[in-house]
């Protein structure tokens, strides 16, 4: 008898609130995790965060309309979803900071803790 796919643990029943995704999983347990750890499930409607479907055998949450998916194991270790670069960033261009040239970037101050600048 394989008892590693028994302890695995499988999501039963799932419900969604304003605040939370709570599962009830096939052990008997119930685990939820804030709404917000996921930004696709914070910004959609309520209709489409109630229009979900269980991925395989339990294994996770999946919400077509959205493109969202959520396992049990991220819900159990606590693994909010990081949401993606813009595409500026991800093809590499950072944001410029300043503008100065770069001996303008810091000026020395008449005064530095008692001491006179001499120029």
């Amino acid at each position: 008898m394989n008892t590693a796919a028994s302890s695995d643990p499988r999501i039963q029943k799932v419900r969604v609130t304003e605040d939370e995704i709570i599962a009830q999983l096939v052990d008997g347990r119930v685990i939820s995790v804030p709404l917000a750890w996921s930004w696709r499930l914070a910004e959609a409607t309520r209709a489409q965060r109630a229009r979900f479907r269980l991925i395989g055998t339990g294994q996770g949450i999946h919400w077509p309309e959205i493109d969202e998916d959520i396992s049990v194991e991220r819900m159990l270790h606590g693994v909010p979803a990081r949401r993606p670069r813009s595409k500026a960033t991800a093809a590499g261009v950072r944001p410029v900071r300043n503008q100065e040239p770069p001996d303008q970037l810091m000026q020395p101050t008449a005064r530095l803790q008692g001491y006179e600048r001499r120029g």
